[in-house]
């Protein structure tokens, strides 16, 4: 499964293509040449991962009762609401619209790309820099919390 570690600002041009971070393709590559991604349900941005990881969460679908609503609402949100794409020879993903729309990040405009360990999250710069903030005063609050083993 790909790690995927720091944050990169690039540009988004008019049809909604972005470089992927090199260090991220490097990471996807290991496994193939696409992303997935899909509207976070934490923050308002776009979350993507590699295909192992949205196995794994698929796997972790499958393992709640058959007919249950749980089961059927998390594979409609996550496996329903996710779009596979293709890497492009110059490194770049074509964003689909409405997740552009629903993240707030605009063509011709900049997209931060933050790496969180097995996903990723792209953001519209303005409110990455404000979350940035939030999380680094939460993760100074709750650092007793994070335990090495």
């Amino acid at each position: 499964m790909a790690l995927f570690i720091s944050n990169f600002t690039n540009k988004i041009d008019s049809k909604g293509r972005v470089s992927l971070p090199a260090q991220f393709r490097s990471a996807i590559s290991e496994s193939s040449s696409v992303v997935v991604v899909y509207e976070s349900f934490i923050n308002d941005c776009i979350e993507g991962c590699d295909l192992p990881r949205i196995h794994k969460i698929s796997n972790a679908i499958d393992n709640l009762e058959p007919f249950s609503e749980e089961r059927d609402a998390f594979a409609t949100a996550i496996l329903g609401g996710s779009m596979q794409l293709s890497i492009d020879g110059d490194g770049r993903i074509i964003l689909p619209e409405q997740l552009l729309i629903k993240a707030d990040i605009k063509p011709n405009n900049f997209a931060v790309f933050v790496g969180k360990g097995s996903t990723f999250e792209i953001w519209q710069a303005d409110k990455f820099s404000d979350y940035m903030q939030k999380a680094k005063l939460e993760a100074k609050n709750k650092r007793n919390l994070l335990k090495l083993t």
